[in-house]
């Protein structure tokens, strides 16, 4: 029996046959899909749906509801009414069913408009439009251009969006037509394969590009703890080892490792650390009190929500302080959560001019983006620049002993990031089994939370939220403290 295609299945193909051939006969192997995930495909509607206004008074084919054959259909009844611009236009070739975003009569000939999220025409996006050309030109279509429409990331909301100003265009029409022998050719290839049995497809690259591919829990069920794939930063390539057989941490050659992957195996063997007591002592010279400990989350957006904000800006929507005035005094812990759906930047700004004392060392963990907010702060809201900037010039950064490893212990597994850092050196103190435990649930969070109209389900995100904040900053003052301590060692 001949296999089904789709542009999503030919694109899957593409970057993996074993990934196609499981979503065809084993899909209950699945990765269960997470909440980022559904906030992704979210978005990714609404964008389609606004970059229509491209091009109103069109004609939308629903999918919902309707076969293949019917939306087909309804497209071949649209063009014969004398429609000149469709949304989702059904076409079938040879088993192969697309769905173009937008189809628009261009004299006698149609242009094709694929509509993509990101800001930049990426390879795969040729992949994508060439299948669109190639079935429509099969089906009997007199295909034109073949466009991609993407974000416009330079574009900064002034008031109602305007979708000629978000939307750029490019014009993939050669490139698309060229790969017209290719398709044909991936095709039979894929189909083929189909007829077999699961390919024999080792862990590699394309696991995670161009997308991440949703059966990574089966294929990668085998890769033992302590793998190669811990090695942390530049240097050899992992999956090269992995498939020589050398799968594990001490199965590595260690001549065959930079100085930084040779210190993670190293101290990983003899479960070790490394301890640079004056090293320490001249980062702490650099600090002076009262200091702040500063954490900033922060959510995306393909289409700004805010005025003076653009697609897929970082804006902050929430902070944590720990303020101390001493090195050993008390503590004081001050927070900031917008309310949803509401520009959160007012709010937030009003609230660090006033708790951050004027003087008070700014210390942050990784300080380029907490920076780059305060930057971005800054040039949107230009009547606090003054207050803004003071800040920017004293903010300090604490991952710098970590990331240099003046303060290495092997639980970091190479790894600088504060999630290892903070169990290495502060035992009791982890993110583990918190509701939200990183930078990419704290976004999917707040986009759920202007979403959420029960009152009990957003006074828990609310809470998840500001625990989470919190225990950043918190994490900061114990690790400045173990930093401290060693730096008399």
């Amino acid at each position: 029996m001949r296999q089904g295609l789709s542009k999503g299945l030919y694109i899957r193909g593409k970057q993996c046959p074993k990934s196609l051939w499981l979503h065809k006969f084993k899909p209950e192997l699945k990765d269960e899909v997470s909440e980022r995930q559904k906030a992704a495909f979210g978005a990714g509607t609404e964008v389609g749906e606004l970059a229509c206004n491209l091009f109103p008074g069109g004609v939308m084919v629903p999918f919902k509801g309707l076969s293949i054959a019917e939306q087909v259909t309804r497209t071949r009844q649209a063009i014969a009414n004398g429609e000149d611009t469709i949304y989702e236009a059904s076409f079938e070739h040879d088993g192969i069913f697309v769905k173009v975003d937008i189809l628009r009569q261009s004299g006698e000939a149609w242009d094709i408009y694929e509509v993509k999220g990101s800001t930049e025409v990426k390879p795969v996006h040729m992949d994508d439009v060439a299948l669109q050309a190639y079935v429509l030109r099969n089906a009997g279509l007199d295909v034109g251009k073949v466009n991609l429409v993407h974000l416009n990331n330079k574009y900064c909301r002034r008031g109602n969006i305007d979708p000629h100003e978000l939307f750029s265009i490019a014009d993939l029409t050669k490139g698309a037509l060229e790969k017209q022998e290719e398709v044909a050719y991936e095709v039979r290839r894929l189909r083929d394969m189909l007829t077999g049995d699961m390919p024999e497809v080792g862990i590699g690259r394309q696991c995670s590009s161009p997308y991440d591919c949703d059966f990574q829990g089966y294929c990668w069920q085998d890769v033992p703890e302590d793998s190669v794939f811990e090695l942390n930063g530049r240097g050899i390539d992992p999956f090269a080892y992995y498939h020589r057989g050398m799968r594990r941490l001490e199965d590595l050659p260690l001549a065959d490792l930079n100085r930084r992957q040779r210190l993670q195996v190293e101290l990983h063997l003899s479960k070790g650390e490394r301890i640079n007591a004056a090293e320490i002592a001249n980062f702490l010279e650099d600090l002076w009190y009262p200091l702040v400990h500063l954490d900033f989350e922060t959510f995306m957006a393909p289409i700004p929500l805010f005025d003076n904000s653009r697609p897929y800006q970082q804006v902050p929507f929430q902070y944590s302080l720990h303020i101390q005035q001493a090195q050993n005094s008390s503590i004081e812990h001050r927070e900031y959560l917008a309310r949803p759906g509401v520009d959160p930047r007012p709010g937030l700004i009003e609230g660090l001019l006033r708790e951050i004392p004027q003087d008070a060392c700014v210390l942050t963990y990784n300080m380029a983006f907490e920076k780059g907010r305060l930057k971005e702060l800054a040039k949107d809201f230009p009547d606090h620049a003054e207050g803004l900037n003071g800040i920017l010039s004293r903010v300090r950064d604490l991952i710098v002993p970590f990331r240099k490893r003046h303060a290495y212990r092997w639980q970091q597994r190479g790894s600088s990031s504060i999630k290892k850092v903070l169990p290495a050196f502060v035992p009791g103190l982890s993110y583990k089994g918190m509701p939200i435990a990183d930078g990419g649930m704290a976004m999917a969070a707040y986009h759920l939370m202007c979403a959420e109209r029960d009152p009990g389900k957003l006074a828990e995100i609310r809470e998840n939220l500001l625990a989470y904040c919190k225990l950043d900053t918190e994490a900061m003052v114990q690790l400045l403290e173990q930093l401290y301590e060693l730096s008399q060692v």
